[in-house]
């Protein structure tokens, strides 16, 4: 028996584990690494939540799944690990959601997953639906005698009564809901529960909320992280400098959803979002015990990421957007019982269009050619990183404001199409490229913060360059695989055998 368990936790940051000297405490997420591996330069491909999960789920760079946006739908034609691992005889089930706009070709009219952008995945199998209207949490805390607000998100957001934080609280005022009726217990417990039941190989990808805002945390973990101690922001002295940087930036700082207007407001939600993260962590423990207390876990492939990051304040922003790492570096854990090395740390440049294909190996099945992503597999099973991997992550970020029309773009000067920026970045440089709107380029050795832009400093020029070169090279030679891919398929010649190790 061959079983996975793929966890998403939602808007997690790449450095926020404790085993990497993070504040947050997570033991157990430390203790799955140390029996397996962690992968410390990995990335997400786009932002926000919807177009993040294509990639990841698809394995598709967002140039080529084209569901840039909340609501944009994703081709059918397109497959996916779901659809991959059902035919290859697994029901594959979702506890969570996965963010996916359905293509409106592929259903009904009036069929429900074409209501909401957070539909399910096509090929998966939808045993517990969450979303912004949580109703398998909301009819489980009715069936113990809890009173449901009308609407019942608001779940997520109802506080005890005492004073908040920024109003001279002491501390982040707690979710009134205690944690073991939170809807992060309420989903590990779902997922225990139905692996019990299984007698064959099982398939469960869990997508948890947290750490997403709403940002409230049950007790305890509402002041487990002092708001007070958690003043170290990475941003300019003033919104004034920060908004310098760039148009793309200053547009951005203007808006209410992603300035960070309030000190005290933010130093809240951070401690708030360090709980949850937290609160994550200790219910995952759960899980794992389960696998081992039930005989699974030497038989179980586990996978720990995120879809993506967090800015919380940083440059001024909260929110998932834009151009910085805040945004886009993210947790990857791995545990594959069948790997003799343990406790593995790679600095590689890893990307979440890694996932599919890796969790598609280890079950010994052939990855698509639509898959821009590489298998991990290697590094899993001999501990090295293979001699041509690659010296860089990218990610894109399509801004357009569908529901506001063009008003947004108009603004920048900037016609729809014109509004996707690309970057590269590996180890010291990186490049974000928007097609009507200058360039940026950071020199990371000098200025990890990424507050200087070097496009216009002569002395960078011939690296300014290069880099658009290789930005070049790449769109090309990922736009000619997805075409080789389009055409093959119409002779049913879609995948490529597996890698071996």
């Amino acid at each position: 028996m061959k079983n996975v368990l793929f966890i998403t936790a939602d808007q997690w940051r790449g450095e926020c584990l404790s085993s990497l000297g993070h504040r947050v405490q997570t033991p157990n997420l430390d203790a799955l690494a140390a029996d397996g591996a962690i992968f410390t330069r990995h990335y997400a491909n786009a932002v926000p939540c919807g177009p993040s999960r294509a990639s990841l789920h698809t394995g598709m760079y967002l140039q080529n799944h084209r569901s840039g946006t909340n609501g944009t739908p994703l081709d059918a034609r397109h497959t996916n690990w779901a659809l991959e691992v059902r035919q290859s005889g697994y029901d594959p089930v979702l506890f969570g959601y996965t963010d996916t706009a359905n293509d409106p070709r592929a259903y009904e009219p009036d069929h429900p997953y074409l209501k909401s952008y957070e539909g399910p995945l096509p090929g998966i199998n939808p045993v517990c639906m969450m979303g912004t209207y949580p109703d398998a949490w909301a009819e489980w805390l009715a069936s113990k005698g809890i009173d449901i607000p009308d609407p019942n998100w608001e779940l997520y957001t109802q506080k005890a009564d005492q004073p908040e934080y920024e109003h001279g609280g002491r501390e982040p005022a707690p979710l009134v809901l205690p944690a073991e009726l939170h809807d992060t217990r309420f989903m590990t417990d779902q997922v225990i529960d139905y692996i019990g039941e299984q007698q064959d190989s099982w398939f469960v990808h869990l997508s948890l909320l947290r750490p997403h805002p709403p940002w409230v945390a049950p007790e305890p973990y509402n002041r487990m992280y002092p708001p007070a101690e958690l003043d170290d922001f990475i941003r300019q002295p003033d919104l004034h400098t920060e908004s310098r940087q760039h148009p793309f930036l200053a547009h951005y700082l203007k808006r209410p959803r992603y300035f960070a207007d309030n000190d005290r407001k933010t130093l809240r939600w951070k401690a708030s979002y360090f709980g949850l993260m937290s609160e994550v962590d200790a219910n995952l423990a759960w899980g794992f015990d389960n696998l081992k207390t039930t005989g699974q876990w030497n038989n179980t492939l586990i996978v720990f990421t995120s879809d993506h990051g967090e800015q919380m304040g940083d440059h001024w922003l909260v929110g998932k957007t834009g151009y910085f790492d805040q945004s886009y570096h993210i947790p990857l854990i791995i545990r594959d019982p069948l790997a003799t090395g343990r406790g593995l740390s790679f600095d590689a440049f890893t990307e979440n269009v890694d996932i599919m294909p890796t969790m598609l190996e280890w079950l010994g099945l052939d990855i698509p050619i639509q898959c821009d992503g590489l298998s991990l597999m290697p590094m899993l099973g001999s501990g090295t990183v293979p001699d041509n991997w690659r010296d860089a992550a990218h990610w894109e970020f399509d801004f357009r404001d569908i529901p506001a029309g063009e008003a947004m773009e108009a603004e920048l000067g900037l016609p729809p199409h014109q509004c996707p920026p690309n970057v590269i970045r590996d180890r010291r440089y990186k490049y974000v490229h928007f097609t009507g709107l200058p360039p940026l380029f950071f020199d990371l050795e000098k200025d990890p913060g990424e507050f200087v832009n070097q496009a216009e400093n002569p002395a960078y020029l011939p690296l300014v360059l290069a880099y658009a070169q290789k930005m070049l090279s790449w769109r090309m030679n990922h736009d000619e695989q997805t075409l080789t891919h389009l055409a093959l398929s119409e002779d049913g010649v879609v995948s490529r055998p597996a890698s071996r190790y």
